[in-house]
Parts: C-alpha cells; structure tokens; sequence
C-alpha cells in the first residue's frame, strides 16, 4: 500500500480522533463521561510506565492465544472429518447446529463454574466460543473439493485418509483460513467480556477496576489498548495469509 492510501484510509481514524478531543475540550460531551484523548493517552503512558498494562495485557495474550490454537488445531481436525466421514457428520451435527447460534458469552458463568476466576476458565470459554467457526469453515471447505481431484486420487490409490489430506484440506485452506479469522476476533471478544465479569487478571478485570474507581482515562486507555491490538492481529493475519488465499 502507498503512502497516499495509507493516509486515505486512516483519515476516518483521524477525523474520529479530532473529533473525540474537540467534544470533550468543549464541553459538548462531559468530561466525567467522556475524557479527551490527550488525557486518555498521558493515563496509557502511566500504566505503561507503572507495569501495569504490560502484566495484565500478558495474561490476557496468554489466555486468547492459548484458547484460539486449541480452537484452530481441534476445528479443522473435527470440521475436516466431519465433511468426509459420513457416521461422524450425523453424530456431531446436531450439536453444531444447537450451539453454533448460541451466544457464547452466555457460557462465561458456566465455565466460571467449571474451573474458578483463573486461566483455565477463560482459555475453556475461548475454546469453545472459537471452536465452531472453525469447524464450520473447514467443514464448508472440504465438502467443496472438487470431485474430480478426488475421484483422481481415489484411482491413483490414495487411502481416504491420504486423499482428504492431499486434496481435502488444501482444496479447503480458503474457508478454513476465513474461518481461523472470525475466531481470532471472537477470541478478543470473548476474553474481555469473561475478564469484566470473573477475573483477578487481565485487560477486562483492568478495565472494571479502573471503572469502578472512577479513573476514567485510565480505563479508555486499556478499552483502546485491546482495541489497537484486535486491530494489528487482525492486520498481521491477513497480510500472512494473504498469500495462501490467491
């Protein structure tokens, strides 16, 4: 991307930017609700230079990272096996259809239950919450491969097994990649809104800390913190995969 584009399709951020210190500096929106970015940022360097947002944004790296591979690794496996063997596409089915609609922040008590306020929790709901894109992904990709491949495989004496790795999953990469992508976002949404309600760690259990003590700039500090770093893993991953999708 040039220069001239980059600066194009950041004005929007810009503009927001302006518009954000403007209001609060004015007084058009109140500076008890909404504090003006310059101050938001001198909090962001405070909790940089304190330690505290690099202890917590460690935990919460941690945790997303931890949940979405296990999610990656187990989806592709259980969506690739599902499109190509028919006994495990009845058996499994329903439970996809029952829960892919399920809101999966509906299972942050549940899993708080399960396994307490520490990682285990928040990597057990990320799991499950990132699992289905995934699967559905891989699924909807395999099932696509073109017969023909397949058909050619099957007669040069490929095994099942052999075939779906050869011709299945590289015929399914595309899916599977969009579908590793939807995860990736849903892992940072997911951690947050588990960390505000059972946490003692991380960005969430931050941002209701600072809230609660009515240290506003501080908490939008963190808000945006999680928020530039959704932003550049989701920025990395397109570019590394950018390549596999052509």
């Amino acid at each position: 991307m040039t220069v001239a584009g980059a600066l194009w399709r950041n004005t929007p951020l810009l503009l927001l930017a302006l518009a954000w210190e403007s209001a609060s500096r004015t007084g058009l929106v109140s500076n008890a609700l909404l504090p003006a970015l310059s101050q938001v940022s001198a909090a962001w360097f405070e909790l940089a230079a304190s330690g505290d947002l690099l202890k917590h944004g460690a935990v919460s790296l941690y945790r997303s990272l931890t949940g979405l591979a296990l999610a990656v690794g187990v989806g592709i496996g259980l969506g690739a096996c599902m499109a190509w063997w028919k006994p495990l596409r009845l058996m499994l089915s329903g439970l996809v259809e029952i829960f892919y609609p399920l809101p999966k922040s509906a299972l942050i008590p549940v899993t708080a239950l399960w396994l307490g306020f520490g990682d285990a929790s928040k990597i057990l709901l990320i799991f499950l919450g990132c699992l289905l894109p995934v699967m559905v992904g891989a699924f909807n990709g395999v099932r696509a491969s073109e017969e023909s491949l397949i058909w050619s495989a099957r007669n040069m004496g490929a095994t099942r097994l052999r075939t779906l790795r050869d011709v299945g999953l590289p015929s399914a990469l595309p899916e599977i990649l969009n579908g590793c992508r939807t995860a990736l976002a849903l892992s940072f949404i997911l951690l947050v809104s588990s960390e505000l309600i059972s946490s003692q760690a991380g960005f969430g259990f931050l941002i209701g800390a600072l809230g609660s003590a009515g240290n506003y700039a501080s908490m939008f500090a963190v808000v945006l913190t999680a928020a530039v770093l959704g932003f550049v893993a989701d920025s990395l991953y397109v570019v590394t995969t950018r390549k596999w999708q052509v």
